[in-house]
């Protein structure tokens, strides 16, 4: 099976770096086209193929990737119209804001196609991603869900919930390293070195996260282990309450939506 990358910005780029990680795929079974020489470069040095050309990567192609900004995504499917298979490809269009409706448009002969949200941690096979079958079958859907679960985690959803699953874990990786930055920052303050500091969140983060996997326990039980009466957790957690912060942490995820 082979798989084509158009677009390797951050996202695609990214999402290309997990394929070759991951066991889905081959190097030689991966291509990617981009029109920067630089990209290309990068790319090919970790042994896959490259191109500039994105009708002739999508034309061998069995899964056809198209990883680019959502106002040139109409433009890059007209381009590689003449060279999609309908009967026996499958469409990932990895693009915020990106409607069924304008993939049908720009390709009137529409081969089952996947919306698809991941983010930047793909790179290291630790995406959460979104995915919206249309068109596809179970074994098209167990196909293309199986590639990215090798790379994280994949919840299929409907396109209503797609913008949602965006701010919530795509936009959301963001929003996590700007606490981390945040603490690490009054970690400087407290009187660590900023890497020493940067460090000690980091792990507390990814202690966090593996302690709630592993348990299965709400967050709020888990906070309510460490928090002893009078202790100084609550007196800060209180502080951080108080200066707004769970409700920045949902406005901020509600913006992302509007």
């Amino acid at each position: 099976m082979k798989i084509t990358m158009i677009g390797a910005g951050a996202m695609g780029g990214a999402t290309v770096e997990g394929l070759l990680k991951a066991k889905s795929f081959k190097q030689e079974e991966i291509t990617v086209a981009d029109p920067t020489a630089e990209v290309l470069e990068k790319f090919k040095a970790m042994g896959v193929n490259t191109t500039t050309n994105n009708a002739d990567a999508a034309k061998t192609a069995d899964i056809v990737c198209v990883c680019v900004k959502p106002w040139l995504v109409d433009t890059v499917l007209a381009g590689i119209r003449a060279s999609i298979r309908p009967k026996d490809q499958l469409l990932v269009v990895i693009a915020a804001g990106v409607t069924p409706e304008r993939v049908r448009e720009a390709l009137p002969e529409t081969p089952p196609f996947f919306l698809v949200i991941p983010n930047i941690a793909i790179a290291q096979l630790a995406s959460m991603t979104f995915m919206v079958p249309v068109g596809a079958d179970d074994a098209q859907t167990a196909t293309v869900k199986g590639i990215f679960d090798e790379m994280g985690s994949t919840l299929i959803t409907d396109f209503q919930h797609l913008a949602a699953g965006t701010t919530l874990a795509s936009c959301g990786i963001a929003y996590a390293m700007r606490y981390i930055r945040a603490a690490s920052e009054g970690g400087v303050e407290l009187g660590f070195k900023a890497d020493v500091a940067k460090d000690i969140v980091m792990q507390t983060v990814l202690g966090a996260v593996k302690l709630l996997q592993a348990s299965g326990m709400h967050p709020e039980q888990a906070i309510d282990l460490v928090t002893t009466p009078g202790g100084v957790t609550i007196k800060g957690l209180n502080e951080m309450e108080h200066a707004g912060f769970t409700s920045a942490v949902i406005r901020g995820l509600k913006a992302g939506l509007k």
